[in-house]
């Protein structure tokens, strides 16, 4: 992954996170979901991970993070939240990158 994608990554998840934080005031469900991601991000990417591929996970996170949050954390209307949810899980997970700088 190049620096530009993953600057672009980086902007989508903080995004997302804003968005997240907007609709999840008084909306557990959304703190659910957004537990489901973070497990499901564990164990895809590990532990120990770059920034660069974690961008590089989120290229095709959208498939599993439907099932994911389909199989456990479904909710009357929850498509509508996929995107802001992954986003979010990825802005939260970035932290723990090797290289992640703020």
């Amino acid at each position: 992954m190049s620096t530009v994608e993953v600057q672009l990554a980086r902007r989508q998840w903080e995004e997302g996170k804003q968005r997240f934080d907007e609709h999840a005031q008084g909306e557990p469900r959304l703190l659910q979901a957004l537990d489901v991601v973070l497990d499901e991000l564990r164990r895809r990417v590990g532990q120990t991970f770059t920034l660069g591929e974690l961008a590089s996970a989120y290229g095709g996170a959208e498939h599993w993070v439907r099932t994911v949050m389909a199989d456990f954390a479904a909710f009357p209307g929850w498509p509508r939240t996929l995107t802001t949810v992954q986003d979010a899980a990825f802005h939260l997970y970035a932290r723990g990158a090797t290289d992640y700088r703020p």
